[in-house]
């Protein structure tokens, strides 16, 4: 295909893509935000996905049609895998009394892996978008704010859903990961 800069008409196709994109976030954000997590770790995770959700397209920019291809069967059971991981450790803490874990969505780690979880298929995307069109600013930011927002939106909305649901919000929120988990894989 002929190689073309963003035209106005575009930028409401690649904002709807940026949408779909967030969607992940949004939804998985809520299930991770019934731990009751802080407004600070909301912002983190919020920012680290945003983050992912601008470097991944980059990435997949550079690593061409041939590895997209590829990975576009891989990426699904990857994501999927890692929710279920989470989500599965999530409900096991909620029957456990101690505190801690090696997946804590609140740690460094458990931030990076959802972050990760949730901005993979944008990798895809941008392997695809890459091979049609120059400038790739536009839909980098786009799919980096919207993807934000609305993870800040879902960690939000759990944060609130978890203040109602007491105990029963981890266990929850960890089933809502792993059913996204297993929707992902199959």
């Amino acid at each position: 295909m002929l190689e073309t800069s963003i035209q106005s008409g575009q930028l409401a196709t690649i904002l709807i893509m940026a949408v779909a994109l967030g969607l992940d976030a949004f939804s998985l954000g809520i299930g991770v935000g019934m731990r009751g997590i802080r407004l600070r770790h909301i912002l983190m995770i919020s920012l680290l996905i945003a983050f992912f959700h601008m470097i991944m397209p980059l990435i997949g920019l550079v690593a061409g049609r041939y590895v997209g291809a590829l990975l576009g069967q891989v990426t699904g059971f990857a994501a999927g895998g890692l929710l279920v991981l989470l989500g599965g450790h999530m409900i096991w803490n909620s029957f456990r009394k101690e505190e801690g874990g090696f997946v804590n969505p609140t740690t460094l780690l458990g931030m990076l892996l959802f972050s990760l979880s949730v901005s993979i298929d944008s990798f895809s995307v941008g392997v695809s978008l890459g091979m049609f069109v120059k400038d790739m600013l536009p839909i980098v930011i786009s799919f980096g704010v919207i993807g934000g927002l609305m993870s800040i939106l879902g960690l939000t909305i759990g944060r609130q859903a978890a203040s109602k649901l007491g105990e029963y919000g981890e266990m929850l929120g960890g089933v809502i990961l792993l059913a996204f988990g297993l929707m992902f894989i199959f």
